[in-house]
């Protein structure tokens, strides 16, 4: 039932672009797996082996802190609405912080999302579609405003704070590369 490609299809593509929401999964050498769900309008197809996602603030930091130490990732989505596809791209990453000299250019690529801390490059060494035949159906209800909100309320000092306290480490201890200080 599964297939794998060296690369994007077209129909790939456009399930991606259809989809509401992805999910990363990354680790370390040792210790945590980390699997984390993302929303919102945060993720760019910007070719058939190359994908950036806006790493947005949150309670945790987990993928930029495998990425600093093995930058394998692996990327997930699932075709909950109608068509039962499970669809992973495998390949490695980046983080690009603040004071890195292409952030500009990338953080373009999306929408003003407050809260923006990170964008993640992905170059795809393959893909893999699998049936998704398990996967429950579920209605798309919108997208929430809460995180938006939350970062708007926090404010550019108060982010800063906050991935200072909670984005700096990984649960295993391990550094972000997160810049607390950034411009």
């Amino acid at each position: 039932m599964a297939k794998r490609f060296d690369a994007l299809g077209a129909d790939h593509i456009a399930f991606i672009e259809a989809q509401h929401m992805f999910f990363t999964g990354s680790a370390a050498a040792t210790g945590r797996v980390n699997i984390s769900p993302k929303g919102m309008d945060t993720l760019r197809v910007l070719g058939q082996n190359r994908i950036a996602f806006l790493n947005l603030t949150g309670s945790g930091n987990e993928t930029a802190g495998h990425l600093r130490e093995d930058p394998r990732l692996t990327l997930m989505w699932c075709g909950f609405e109608k068509r039962p596809l499970i669809l992973r791209c495998y390949g490695s990453a980046r983080m690009i912080q603040h004071s890195d000299p292409d952030w500009s250019a990338m953080l373009e690529l999306f929408p003003d999302l407050p809260g923006a801390r990170q964008i993640c490059d992905v170059k795809i060494d393959m893909v893999q579609s699998s049936c998704g035949y398990a996967v429950p159906f579920m209605d798309y209800a919108g997208e929430r405003d809460t995180l938006r909100h939350w970062a708007e309320d926090k404010g550019y000092d108060g982010l800063r704070a906050y991935w200072a306290e909670k984005n700096a480490e990984t649960l295993d201890g391990r550094p972000t590369g997160i810049e607390a200080d950034a411009t």
